[in-house]
């Protein structure tokens, strides 16, 4: 399996970043679940996210676990990982068949629908810590995106993304978490969301040979 995480830090210590590539891990989730295409996009994000948000545990026993519950025809997702970014996940409804958003493209948002994202970490204290947002978006990268900021003060950017193959395989998966450190200076912040608000999507990216 070709998936892998690189992890870094920029602008001397003022940013972290981690970028994966998940192709391997979300087929076999795919594979293992028979989800169809909106499903398989949507737990791919997930497992993406939880994967790079396993690798920012500290202790080698710590689990993490995303939670997505939603009003929609999917109704859910639940990922859990460890700190080697070891990653497994399901949906709640694995075969949900929606036609494409308005942008023709797989509508995660409408399978999940309103509802709650919760981060459960588990660091084998008396009781895990538990965080918990209302769905933005419902598209996962922007939920996460908002949970890092008001849960836990950190400023991220969230990408995530699943293209699939015109025979429902998986083409492309993986993501990246940007995230500045409190002592961040305003001008690497500023020029930090002029980089983000010029690059194409996470799949985009990849299928143009682009790597982590």
């Amino acid at each position: 399996m070709s998936d892998y995480i690189v992890r870094a830090t920029a602008a001397d210590a003022q940013i972290r970043a981690f970028a994966c590539t998940t192709k391997g891990v979300v087929e076999t989730a795919r594979q293992a679940h028979n989800t169809s295409p909106v499903v398989t996009a949507a737990l791919g994000r997930l497992l993406s996210a939880g994967s790079m948000m396993g690798s920012m545990l500290k202790g080698d026993n710590d689990l993490l676990t995303l939670q997505i519950k939603g009003d929609g025809p999917m109704q859910g997702l639940m990922v859990t990982a460890d700190s080697k970014s070891n990653v497994k996940g399901y949906a709640y409804v694995p075969d949900v068949i929606l036609p494409a958003n308005a942008v023709g493209k797989l509508d995660v948002a409408g399978a999940i629908g309103n509802g709650t994202l919760r981060v459960i970490r588990d660091m084998g204290l008396k009781d895990p810590y538990v965080g918990q947002t209302l769905l933005q978006t419902s598209e996962i990268a922007e939920d996460l995106t908002y949970y890092f900021a008001t849960s836990e003060q950190v400023p991220s950017s969230v990408g995530l993304g699943v293209l699939m193959e015109r025979n429902n395989t998986v083409k492309q998966a993986g993501g990246f978490i940007i995230q500045l450190m409190p002592f961040a200076e305003e001008a690497v912040i500023s020029r930090l969301e002029q980089n983000l608000s010029g690059i194409m999507s996470v799949t985009a990216m990849l299928d143009a040979g682009n790597t982590p």
